[in-house]
């Protein structure tokens, strides 16, 4: 038998043995089998190109499984012979760690790779020919360097180039949990040329070694990511810092205990916030979870995960979703883990840090962190102290910046201390630039619902507990339908810092004070990041029905018109989408209707002059959860048919000004993405695109827009989709009212706050909105807010709000919005006497009061 016969026996008979116990599971793309390139030129040679696979370390089991995912995927073998011209490579696989075995002291040239030094010397023979290389990550198991245990180094893929012993029980514990990922190719002969070009006194082979040892160094970071010690070890180094150590003196003269008590304290400190990431609890929970959603959802998808993979590799990156549930920590890290990059490190609200989950998320890569800082100046340094040390090491981060989860379906103002920190920490000492990946994540139900019902209801909140746990684990036979997750458009920090001038500014300690622009660089950088999560919206089944059913007076429509109600804004979210980002569900009208039922989120009402849909008893109010998602995608449309159908016929000219004069208050509760210089643009296209699908009419004689005729089928489509605004509409011009009713400098902000979220209760009541956040303070606070901002309002010394007949500007166009009926409505709801605004004042004063004194008992 000849060598190279038995050379390919010895192949097929130790991939057998391998196939017995190894399944990769291949990462990111396939690479596609290159193309010959043909010039422009006729008579220009035709270019051959022929793959090679390059490895970091020399492995034989790592050849043969690399040769085996490449039969199966039909891409070039790697170990069948690469052929350049007449010329006969025995595989296509190239080793870059290749050692002169009896030279190690003194490396020469016959230390690199033997194969690429031949494969260059081929370019130079046959300059029609190139070599793509394909580099590959071949990973067993996918636990990161840790100091704490002999038998994680021994049997987990680390670092560590592994031996023959530590390769064979690799094979043997994590065949099943190998990993494999094609990387892009490259040329050669560009990779050649370049070395020659730009490092001339280097050869290309030593150019090529290095490059390529850095790039899949780089690739196995994502994976894998840094190297990392034990909690131990990170704990002492906390301590032990020059910034820790200046806070334990301070701490020492501030609180007049002992030096040792302070260090104490920063030890309790410590041991509370830092995670213990743990390879065994990922694989536990990558087990649990696989079977929760199993169980839970009818599936997880997930859009856009390709802007995450491109950005671990040169980034480090910040997930900031949105935060919907608890769910939403298992989930994010479960996405990411299964699509082949590292865990992040999340920052948890302390109220999650119980008895055995406390532990169990640690070991998925939770820290801890308290809801304020306020008056601990030995907690905040610690804290900061950790943070440093995560994005010094380029460790992957979450945190939501809402702060806490979203009891109305609509995003939180962001909560900027997290963000805040991260910047401060990038300016004292930079590793890789940070960008902040905005994620959408929207649910078609809740396993909190019945929770958020009663909170949104009036109910206290309730405090994470092991009970609540246990009873949300309970309905884990239930089905929830689907939960989409999308990857949303990047947010780069540096260049948020340059657009405020201050990427020069450094910060050399925990305690330096933020300077103004890097203030200015947070608040834009937290809601560029809440825009962005919006763009990427994910309009679902559920959401649609929610936000059709709810316009409608008594949450009913026949089931054909709601058909095509569903049909007609799907088409209107696919012909005009709000982002390119944007996913709308592909189901029909009718498909949707069914996947309502089998949710129980609606029922069928039969009639014999056709069926009626109408919403489940008891779940309207929960449905306000799921509109409240897509409402900003929805917003301008709505608003553009509110106003047609509200005055039958108005001017183009009226319709512009009158949403210029609104759109900065709908911006500022929804976080929209459009400039105050895009509105034109977009209205006019939302005007066309309705046009299109019949609910509304452009006369171009007098530039008018008129609704359809009243009580035709298209005139209450118009109609429904004109609902979703209004309450935004209304919930203004009562504050409005309320301002102007009291005259200017005989209210405060605060107080308006206050009586502007007791009337939005009552009038939920009184009126059957079923829309929570009709009483939610933080809308009447941005609404204060932009107010402030765009001149109608001022707050004197002693926090009254001043203003002048600039004011009635912004309540000009009233009669345009909303009918007479509403606005005496709004009017007498308003109406206070001295005594009945005292009133109202004290019984809030004193609500306020008793939840003080209940959150101290705690």
């Amino acid at each position: 038998m000849s060598r190279s016969s038995f050379g390919q026996l010895y192949r097929r008979l130790s991939s057998k043995v391998l196939d017995l116990v190894v399944t990769p599971h291949v990462l990111g793309e396939v690479p596609a089998e290159p193309e010959t390139a043909t010039g422009t030129d006729e008579n220009a040679p035709t270019e051959k190109k022929v793959v090679c696979y390059v490895l970091q370390n020399h492995s034989r089991s790592n050849a043969l499984v690399v040769d085996g995912e490449t039969r199966r995927l039909k891409l070039p073998a790697a170990l069948d012979p690469l052929m350049v011209d007449t010329h006969r490579e025995k595989a296509a696989v190239l080793f870059l760690q290749h050692q002169d075995e009896n030279n190690l002291l003194h490396p020469t040239a016959s230390s690199f790779p033997p194969r690429l030094l031949r494969l260059i010397e081929l370019l130079e023979q046959y300059p029609n020919y190139d070599v793509e290389l394909i580099p590959v990550t071949v990973l067993w198991g996918r636990s990161p360097d840790k100091e704490d245990s002999w038998f994680k180094l021994l049997f987990t893929d680390t670092w560590a180039t592994p031996g023959t012993v530590k390769q064979l029980m690799n094979i043997g514990l994590h065949g099943r949990q190998s990993y494999l990922e094609f990387h892009k190719a490259q040329s050669l002969r560009a990779l050649v040329n370049h070395a020659r070009l730009r490092h001339p006194n280097v050869s290309p082979a030593t150019y090529i070694v290095n490059e390529l040892n850095e790039y899949l160094d780089r690739q196995r970071e994502v994976v894998l990511g840094p190297d990392l010690s034990d909690r131990r070890n990170v704990m002492q180094s906390l301590i032990k810092s020059e910034d820790v150590q200046d806070a334990i003196s301070k701490e020492s003269v501030r609180a007049k205990i002992s030096l040792v008590e302070a260090e104490r304290r920063a030890i309790g400190f410590v041991n509370e916030i830092v995670s213990d990431y743990s390879y065994s609890a990922i694989r536990f929970a990558d087990m649990a979870l696989t079977r929760l959603w199993t169980q839970l959802y009818d599936g997880v998808e997930v859009h856009n995960f390709s802007t995450a993979r491109e950005l671990a590799k040169d980034y480090e990156v910040i997930y900031t979703p949105c935060h919907r549930s608890h769910i939403d920590y298992l989930l994010l890290s479960y996405v990411i883990y299964k699509r082949g990059l590292m865990v992040p490190y999340i920052a948890a609200g302390d109220n999650l840090n119980m008895p055995f989950v406390g532990q169990l998320l640690r070991g998925g890569g939770a820290f801890f962190i308290r809801r304020s800082f306020r008056g601990n100046a030995l907690y905040t340094s610690v804290f900061k102290e950790y943070l440093f040390s995560i994005l010094s090491r380029n460790t992957p981060l979450e945190y939501f910046i809402e702060g806490g989860r979203s009891r109305t379906g609509r995003l939180l103002p962001p909560k900027t201390g997290m963000l805040a920190m991260t910047v401060h920490s990038h300016l004292r000492g930079r590793a890789k630039p940070i960008v902040f990946l905005p994620t959408y994540i929207g649910y078609e139900r809740l396993m909190e619902g019945a929770t958020y019902v009663g909170e949104m209801n009036g109910k206290p909140k309730e405090a994470e507990s092991i009970f609540g746990i246990i009873q949300a684990l309970r309905k884990i036979e239930r089905i929830f339908g689907k939960v989409h997750v999308n990857f949303g458009e990047p947010v780069f920090l540096d260049d948020v810092l340059k657009e405020h001038q201050a990427d020069q500014i450094r910060i050399a300690h925990n305690d330096d004070p933020i300077p103004a622009e890097v203030s200015a660089t947070v608040n834009s950088a937290a809601h560029t990041i809440q825009e962005n999560i919006n763009r990427a919206v994910v309009i679902n089944p559920v959401s649609l029905l929610s936000l059709i059913l709810l316009a409608t007076p008594k949450h009913t429509l026949d089931e054909e018109i709601c058909i095509k109600q569903l049909d007609t804004y799907r088409n209107l979210v696919t012909a005009l989408p709000y982002d390119e980002r944007t996913q709308v569900t592909p189901l029909s009208g009718k498909e949707i209707i069914a996947y309502g039922l089998k949710l129980k989120l609606i029922k069928r009402v039969q009639h014999v002059l056709g069926d009626i849909i109408a919403i489940e008893d008891n779940q309207a109010v929960l449905l306000t959860y799921f509109r409240n998602n897509i409402l900003h995608a929805f917003i301008l449309p709505s608003l553009i048919a509110a106003m047609v159908e509200h005055n039958g016929k108005i001017h183009q000219h009226d319709l512009i000004n009158v949403i210029r004069t609104l759109y900065p208050f709908l911006k500022a509760e929804l976080f929209l993405k459009w400039q105050d210089s895009e509105i034109k643009e977009q209205i006019a296209q939302y005007v066309q695109a309705l046009a299109q699908a019949g609910l509304l009419s452009i006369d171009s004689e007098d530039n008018c827009l008129h609704s359809p005729i009243r009580n035709s089928e298209d005139h209450n489509q118009l109609a429904v989709l004109a609902a979703p605004v209004m309450q935004s509409l209304e919930r203004y011009y009562m504050t409005l009212a309320l301002i102007t009713q009291r005259g200017s400098g005989n209210i405060s902000a605060k107080q308006v706050e206050d009586l502007s979220h007791l009337l939005g209760q009552r009038l939920s009541v009184l009126y059957e909105f079923n829309s929570p956040e009709f009483f939610d303070k933080a809308l009447f606070q941005s609404f204060l807010r932009v107010l402030t901002q765009q001149g109608y309002i001022s707050t004197s010394e002693d926090g009254s709000i001043i203003f002048d007949e600039n004011f009635s500007h912004v309540a000009q166009y009233a009669n345009l919005v909303l009918d007479d009926v509403t606005l005496q409505m709004l009017q007498h709801i308003t109406s206070f006497t001295d005594q009945e605004l005292k009133e109202a004042l004290d019984a809030v004063a004193a609500q306020q009061a008793k939840k003080r004194l209940k959150r101290k008992k705690k």
